[in-house]
This record gives C-alpha cells, structure tokens and sequence, in this order.
C-alpha cells in the first residue's frame, strides 16, 4: 500500500499541476487508474471524482475572485447537472465492468480528440447567445452533460468548455462556468462510487489524492504565467489519445 500512496500521491500532483496551469488534464486520473494500477472500476471513479471536486473548488473560487463567472448561467446549468450525476452514477453502477471500464476509455479517447481539433479554436464571443438564455435548455444541458460524465468518469469541463465555447460564451468565462459545474457533477458522483468501495482500504488513497491535488493546483496556478500551454496541450491531447486507444484494444485482446 506505501507504494500506491506514493504513486497515487505523485499522479494528483502531476495531473493537479497540469489542472492548475491549463485546466485539462483531470481525464487521465480515472485512464491511469484502471488502465495502468488496475484498481477497482468504482473505487478508481470515487478518486477521480474527489480530485475533479477539489480542482473545481479552487479553480471555480479563482474565477469568482477575478469575476470571471457567469453565475446565473453556472447556477442554472448545475441545477440541472445534479440529478444527472445521479443517473450517471447509477447507469455505470448497472453495467458490466468491462463495458463501464469501455465506456470510461472511448470517453477519454474522445475527449484527447476533441482537445485536438479545437485547441486553435478557443475563442468565443463576449456575451451567451439567445439559446443560452433559454433555462429549459441550460437545464437540459446540464442534466445530459453531467450523466455522460458521472457515467464515464471523465470529468465535467471536458464537454462543457467547447459546447459553450461553440454557442457563443467567451472561453475565459465559459471555464469559470464549467468549473463551479465540475464540483456540483463531482460531489454526488464521488458520494455515490464510494458507497460501492472498500473504505478501509480506500482511505490512505483518499489522502493521497487530496493532498496530491491540493498542492499540485496551487502548484500549477503559480507556474501557469510561465508555461507554454500550447506544447503542453499538444502533449497532454497525444498522450491522452495513444493510450486510450491502446487501453481499448487491450480490452479485446
């Protein structure tokens, strides 16, 4: 166990940094828990999830403190975002493992692709279009998003950022959304992994990964000004789709 809490310890500083400096990174968590420690599907989900909250925390904190959020548009969205981390929770909870664990790897593998053809497309516009300003349809946003995440275990600004980016929100404003989402989509969905996981065993991993993650989002926040964040998406987006795809054909072999 000492060698799991050092590796787990080292893999949410690592990922926290890459989180602190750029806000994506956070997907690979649940990816190099099942696919490389081969820990539980549901107890690797709980982890992940407890990281997604606490980088969420931070960062959705950050982004209020420099009025970066739209609050009523993160209030909205997450309004509906909480009975969708529920279904989500409930639906991997239904599914074979090696089907859920399928899901988790195609989601990762999509999300390294969609990072891929829209890192240079990052822009939006200032303000949120007609179709943002129609709650039954945040709401709907909301609910669908969250239970895809809460399903694959891959995290919520990873779908949020381009759909939003894409319907007109400013990029800078849109993260400050998609992270006060993240820890609303997180909470229940990480509540709801650790009922079907060995706490005793969990616990140590539990610290690790808080400890980890705190310091490596205050880590990343500080070296975020001094990064070049185009060759670190580039390595974060190929390494990202190679493993993905090499976790699925492992499945099948």
């Amino acid at each position: 166990m000492d060698y799991l809490f050092i590796f787990i310890l080292a893999l949410n500083l690592l990922v926290g940094i890459l989180l602190g400096m750029s806000s994506i990174g956070g997907f690979l968590l649940p990816l190099i828990y099942v696919g490389f420690l081969q820990l539980p599907l549901r107890e690797s989900l709980a982890l992940s999830f407890l990281s997604f909250a606490i980088a969420g925390i931070i960062g959705s904190y950050t982004y209020w403190k420099s009025k970066n959020i739209d609050m009523k548009l993160a209030i909205i969205i997450s309004i509906g975002s909480i009975p969708g981390a529920f279904l989500g929770v409930q639906l991997n909870v239904m599914t074979p493992d090696h089907i859920a664990t399928l899901i988790l790897y195609i989601f990762v593998l999509i999300s390294g692709v969609s990072l891929l053809f829209n890192g240079k497309n990052d822009q939006g516009s200032t303000s949120t279009t007609n179709i943002l300003e129609k709650k039954w349809f945040v709401l709907l946003l909301g609910f669908t998003t969250a239970t895809i995440c809460a399903l694959s275990g891959a995290g919520g600004p990873i779908l949020l950022v381009p759909l939003l980016t894409k319907l007109g929100l400013s990029i800078r404003v849109t993260v400050g959304v998609c992270l006060f989402n993240s820890v609303v989509i997180a909470l229940p969905s990480m509540l709801g992994y650790f009922q079907y996981a060995n706490m005793e065993t969990l616990t140590p991993l539990i610290v690790a990964s808080a400890i980890g993650q705190l310091a490596g989002i205050l880590t990343g926040s500080y070296l975020s000004n001094k990064a070049e964040l185009n060759q670190l998406r580039f390595f974060i987006t190929w390494f990202t789709i190679l493993t993905a795809t090499y976790m699925i054909i492992t499945l099948f072999i």
